[in-house]
C-alpha cells in the first residue's frame, strides 16, 4: 500500500514537524517569524499535541540555536526547591547547600528556557518569574550580586489558563508578559489528515534497523482514523511502537495497535456510512476553526467579534464555551479581558 505523504516543516537538522491539516498549518506557519524575535511565546494545547517540539522549533530557528535549550516541568519541583532550581544557590545558602550550583536560568544562558505546565507554578514563584521578565536580572540564593538574565522564555500549558486567572490562581500580569506571541496547537482529532502521515513517520522512527519495516493493514489504518486520540500524538506514537513489536508478521493489524474497546467504539460511531455522525464532526470542526480565526482577527474582543459575526454576544459566548475557546489567549498586548 502506498505510504501517506504530507509536507514537513523543517525545524532544525534531523528534526521536522509533520502536518498538512489546515488547523496545524495555521498554528505553525508563523513560527519562523516568531523565532526572529526575543519576545516570550505562550503555547497552549492538550497534552501530547507537541508543545515542546514547537518550543524547540522556535529555539533552533532563532539566533540562539547555538546555545542551550533547557526544558522544565513547572509541576515537578516542591515549592521549597523552586527558587533554588530557577536561580541557583551559593555554598551555604541553606542546609545541605554544600557547593555552589547554577539554576535553570544560568544553565540556559544565551539560549531558551521552556517552562512547561506553567499553570502549575506556585504564586510565589510567579512573582519571582515576573520580576525576572521585567528586570532581565536575577540573584542566586545566598548570592551577593545580581546576574544578567540572557534567555528567551517560552511557556506552555495543557488547558485554558483563563479560568485560573479569573480565580486568582495565576497572575494576569505574568500571563500578559509571557504571551507576546501565542501558539494554539490543535488536538489530533482536529487534524485527521495528519494521522496516517504521522503513523508512517513513527514506523520509520521506531522500527529497528536490523528488521524490515512492517506496513499497516487497511484495518489498522481504518482503526487509526476512527480512534478519538485523547492522548493525541504521544498516544499515536505509543500505538505504533506497540504495533511494531507485537506484530507477528510483515504487517501491523488493528489488534496489534492495542487501541482497545475505545477505538472500536469510535469506529462504530464515526464510520463513513453514518451520515449523522459525519455531519456533526464536520460541523464541529468548522465551528472551532471559525471561532479560532474570529478571535484572532479581533484579538479576543468578544463584543467586536460578535458584531462582525452577526451574532448576539451572549450566544457567541456560549459557542466559545462549548468549544473551549478562551478569548484571553488571543488578546495579545491587552491589559484586561474582552
Amino acid at each position: 500500500m502506498e505510504r501517506s505523504k504530507c509536507p514537513n516543516i523543517d525545524c532544525w537538522s534531523g528534526h521536522r514537524m509533520i502536518g498538512c491539516a489546515p488547523a496545524f498549518l495555521r498554528a505553525t506557519d508563523k513560527l519562523p517569524a516568531m523565532a526572529k524575535s526575543e519576545a516570550p511565546v505562550f503555547i497552549s494545547g492538550e497534552s501530547g499535541t507537541g508543545k515542546e517540539l514547537v518550543a524547540r522549533a522556535i529555539h533552533y530557528l532563532s539566533h540562539r540555536s547555538g546555545f542551550p535549550f533547557v526544558a522544565v516541568n513547572c509541576g515537578s519541583f516542591p515549592d521549597t526547591l523552586l527558587e533554588s532550581e530557577f536561580f541557583g544557590h551559593e555554598r551555604g545558602a541553606f542546609t545541605n547547600a554544600q557547593a555552589r550550583r547554577d539554576g535553570l536560568i544560568a544553565q540556559a544562558h544565551g539560549g531558551t528556557l521552556f517552562l512547561d505546565e506553567i499553570d502549575h507554578l506556585p504564586l510565589k514563584a510567579q512573582v519571582d518569574l515576573l520580576r525576572v521578565l521585567q528586570d532581565k536580572r536575577f540573584r542566586a540564593l545566598g548570592g551577593a550580586f545580581e546576574r544578567e538574565c540572557n534567555v528567551r522564555f517560552v511557556a506552555a500549558c495543557n488547558s485554558s489558563i483563563g479560568p485560573l486567572i479569573d480565580s486568582g490562581g495565576f497572575r494576569a500580569d505574568l500571563f500578559y508578559r509571557l504571551c507576546v506571541f501565542t501558539v494554539t496547537l490543535p488536538a489530533l482529532r482536529q487534524r485527521a489528515e495528519d494521522i496516517l502521515p504521522l503513523a508512517d513517520h513513527f514506523l520509520q522512527k521506531h522500527c529497528p534497523t536490523n528488521l524490515p519495516m512492517p506496513s499497516l493493514t487497511s484495518g489498522a489504518r481504518d482503526a487509526l482514523l476512527a480512534h478519538v486520540w485523547p492522548g493525541n500524538i504521544r498516544e499515536l506514537e505509543n500505538a505504533i511502537i506497540r504495533g511494531i513489536y507485537l506484530s507477528q508478521n510483515a504487517s501491523i493489524g488493528e489488534d496489534d495497535l492495542g487501541l482497545g474497546i475505545e477505538a472500536r467504539g469510535a469506529a462504530n460511531r464515526e464510520a463513513p456510512h453514518s451520515f449523522k455522525a459525519a455531519k456533526q464532526r464536520v460541523l464541529e470542526a468548522f465551528e472551532r476553526d471559525y471561532l479560532d480565526r474570529l478571535m484572532a482577527a479581533h484579538r479576543g474582543n468578544v463584543t467586536n467579534a460578535a458584531r462582525a459575526a452577526g451574532k448576539d454576544r451572549r450566544d457567541l459566548g456560549k459557542l466559545l464555551k462549548k468549544h473551549r475557546v478562551d478569548p484571553k489567549l488571543f488578546a495579545v498586548g491587552r491589559t484586561g479581558a474582552a
